[in-house]
Order: C-alpha cells, then sequence, then structure tokens
C-alpha cells in the first residue's frame, strides 16, 4: 500500500461443531484482534469476510497445502495475498537497550499535587555522584506509557538509554491515567499534562543527585507544544528540545496531516482535497459550536458528509453501510472530547512568543503528521519574538515523525521500519545539552 508491504495475520480455530472464526491482525499499523465478520470453506476456497474495515479475502491451497494464494479486497482496492502457517515473527529492534545497563535504573513516583494525582515513572542516572544535567521525557498524543511504546518501538526507551551513557539524567513517565499513574487521560488536555510535566521538573529539582538548574524539556509531538507551555510560565526549565513540535493550531496541523498521508498511500488528489474540505467543515463545528450542543451538532454534520460521500470516498475513509453507526459513535466521541477540541483551537505560538531558555528544535523532512514546512518556519519566528538569542532548528532529511529512516514518511512504514530512532538526531540533542549543560 502505497509502495510499503503490510503484512496480515489470520488467526483461525476450528470449534467443536467444526466451524471457522478468525481474528486478524495488521501489525505495522498497531491493530490487533480485529474480528470477523465471516470465515467459511466453499469446495477448496478459503473466504475470509472482515466488514468493520470492509475487507475480504478470497484464496485457493497450492498444491503441496503449504499456502493459501489468493486476494486480499478493501473498498476499491485489490492486491494479491498468500498465507502461510507459521506463527508471526516479532519484528527486529537492534536499537532497543537490553540489562545489565552501565547507569542506575530506578522506578520512581512523583505527585502531581495541582491535579491531586501520583504519576509513575523511571529514572535514569549516570553513573559517578553527579549533581548531573536532567531532563524530562513529554510524550506525544494519544495514552502512552513512559517509553513511549508504538507499533513494537520503544522510542523514549532509546532516548534514555543513550542520553544517560552520555552523562544526562533522564525521567520518563506514564501518562496519567496509563500503566501505573493515576489520574484520568480521557478529561484531559494538553494544559493538564503541562501541570503533569511540571511536577516531574520539581521532583528532579529535588533529588540530590540532578543539577537542579540544569532541568530540560524535551517533548516529542503533543510533547513539542506541551514543553513550550511549562517554559513560558516556570523559570525552573533551563532548556527545551522540540522533536516534531507544532508550530500552528492543530486544526491546520491535522487538515495537512491527512492530505499528506492519503498522497503518500496513492489516493488520487480530487479525493484528498474533499477529504481536505470535509476536515476543514467538521473542525469549524467543533471549534465554534458551544459546548452543550457540541455533541448533536458533530453528529449531524458527519451524518450529512457521509450521505454526500460516493463510494470511492466512502472506501478512502472507511465507512461502509453496516459500520456506519459505528463508524460515527466513535468519531463523535473523538471529536468532542475534550482534549480534541482543545488541541484544535490552542495557538502553540502563544507560549512560543515568551520562551527565552535555550532552545533545539530537531524535525524530519518525511513527516506527515506535524510536517517541518509547515511549522518549523512559525516556531522559529515566535521564538525570534521572544527574544530568544539561542535557538538552533535541524531538519534531517529523510527521517519520518518517529525520527525513522523512511521512503515515504506514511504510518504505514512505522512498524516496517527496524530501526527506532535515528542516532544522527541521539547524538546531536545529547551533544546540544552536553554543550550548554554539561562538565560543570
Amino acid at each position: 500500500v502505497g509502495g510499503v508491504e503490510l503484512p496480515l495475520v489470520f488467526h483461525i480455530t476450528r470449534g467443536a461443531d467444526g466451524s471457522l472464526t478468525t481474528t486478524m491482525d495488521s501489525p505495522a499499523q498497531g491493530a490487533m484482534g480485529i474480528p470477523t465478520s465471516a470465515t467459511r470453506l466453499e469446495g477448496d476456497r478459503l473466504v475470509i469476510e472482515v466488514a468493520a474495515i470492509s475487507g475480504r479475502f478470497e484464496g485457493g491451497f497450492s498444491e503441496d497445502g503449504s499456502a493459501i494464494e489468493g486476494v486480499w479486497s478493501q473498498g476499491p482496492n485489490e492486491l494479491p495475498l498468500t498465507l502461510t502457517r507459521g506463527e508471526p515473527e516479532k519484528p527486529a529492534r537492534p536499537q532497543e537497550p537490553r540489562p545489565p545497563f552501565p547507569y542506575r535504573v530506578e522506578d520512581v513516583r512523583f505527585a502531581n499535587d495541582f491535579a491531586g494525582i501520583e504519576l509513575a515513572g523511571t529514572l535514569t542516572l549516570p553513573e559517578g555522584e553527579g549533581p548531573f544535567p536532567a531532563v524530562v521525557l513529554i510524550s506525544g498524543s494519544g495514552p502512552q506509557d513512559r517509553d513511549e511504546t508504538l507499533l513494537g518501538h520503544k522510542p523514549f526507551l532509546v532516548i534514555a538509554d543513550h542520553f544517560t551513557r552520555r552523562g544526562i539524567a533522564v525521567l520518563r513517565f506514564d501518562d496519567r491515567g496509563v500503566g501505573e499513574s493515576e489520574g484520568s487521560f480521557a478529561t484531559a488536555t494538553s494544559a493538564d499534562f503541562a501541570t503533569d510535566a511540571h511536577a516531574a521538573v520539581q521532583y528532579l529539582a529535588r533529588r540530590p543527585e540532578i543539577a537542579a538548574d540544569r532541568i530540560g524539556l524535551v517533548g516529542h509531538s503533543e510533547g513539542g507544544l506541551i514543553a513550550p507551555m511549562v517554559a513560558a510560565h516556570h523559570d525552573d526549565v533551563a532548556f527545551v528540545v522540540l522533536m516534531a513540535g507544532p508550530g500552528v493550531p492543530g486544526s491546520e496541523i491535522l487538515t495537512e496531516q491527512g492530505a499528506r498521508i492519503l498522497t503518500a498511500n496513492g489516493v488520487s488528489q480530487e479525493l484528498v482535497e474533499s477529504n481536505r474540505a470535509r476536515q476543514e467543515r467538521l473542525f469549524r463545528v467543533v471549534r465554534e459550536a458551544p459546548a452543550e450542543e457540541l455533541a448533536a451538532r458533530i453528529e449531524s454534520e458527519l451524518r450529512a458528509e457521509i450521505e454526500g460521500m460516493g463510494p470511492e470516498e466512502r472506501a478512502v475513509a472507511g465507512v461502509t453501510e453496516d459500520q456506519l453507526e459505528t463508524v460515527i459513535r466513535q468519531q463523535v466521541q473523538q471529536l468532542s472530547s475534550p482534549w480534541f477540541r482543545y488541541f484544535l483551537t490552542y495557538d502553540p505560538r502563544e507560549a512560543l512568543r515568551r520562551v527565552t531558555v535555550p532552545v533545539l528544535v530537531v524535525n524530519g523532512s518525511l513527516d506527515l503528521q506535524v510536517p517541518a514546512d509547515q511549522n518549523v518556519p512559525e516556531i522559529e519566528a515566535a521564538l525570534r519574538e521572544a527574544g530568544n538569542h539561542d535557538v538552533t532548528v535541524r531538519v534531517f532529511e529523510g527521517l519520518n515523525h518517529l525520527f525513522q529512516p523512511a521512503t515515504t514518511g506514511s504510518p504505514n512504514e512505522y512498524a516496517t521500519i527496524e530501526t527506532t530512532f535515528s542516532p544522527e538526531v541521539l547524538d546531536v540533542m545529547a551533544g546540544w545539552i552536553l554543550e550548554r549543560f554539561g562538565g560543570r
């Protein structure tokens, strides 16, 4: 799909009565345990239907019975698919560090007194007495654990390991309501997550191994929106590193993100533009509707948009007749959430214009989720308005949103790439921090 090979896994079980049931995984897309609607043998043909995603596989057994060769259909697309028996291989992740480590690893808990919750994380401390410069890692959107685990990758584990080996202490923690952290993720906004990040800074400042005047924030994606919010309001933040951080409001990012990902996946420009217009209309409702009417107004707009779609548009949007109500319910829930409305309307330049501490901005040229050409110039301009004279910007050629070497930058590639995080970017970030805050 879009030049990327996407493996599919079918878990087929025969019941006591001889009936077949199946679940499906798409590991590259992080979709596991998708229920199928039908599995049946028709002579020597196997048919598996997946109504939830408008998918269907039909194939026949090879002569020796070792494979089932057929076609996967999804919407208007038909692609060859050969099934072979076996256990799915765990993807190779060569960068993932393994113990023993040449540094201290400590599970910690710290309080966010403002929110009345306790957060849990991992602190890694370099060898020696210190005091060490330190960073707090702030994750991207969605409920993330302390390693920012996604699609088999653990980016924050890799970053923490690299930094700590270089002499920088690192605190990474589970988002509120995730893992061992207290609180509710579903009702929180980026402003709430900013109080969690500041609580982490305050915790580090109380540790004797940490240099309280050399604590910085390293934020990825939404974390790159949150870090300036904290630095703009608290003078205990010594520096900021923005990894694929937003420079414009979420409404602008999401419409551009949607267009670029569809284009990378081979969707026609006509459908890309109609999808962009549809998103803009929906986002206008989210921004302007009174809170008490928001869910009803979103549902009404969604139904009108879907009714106006042709078959190909519906396929691109993943809308089938039997899943219509499920899609609408899920979309209403997402679009009417406190986080989404906040993210859609918040302008990150408001905080960036008040950040005067040293800032490192790193982005990938193939980032389709937070495009560098859309966001980096706005970040730079806002920091100039702040009178900030220590701003370093690096856009790395050929890297995607996760700072992996990529072909198209599409999220479809994330799980298929062995590299978790570019070693070059790791070196640049650690070197930049140590040049300013190390060795004292």
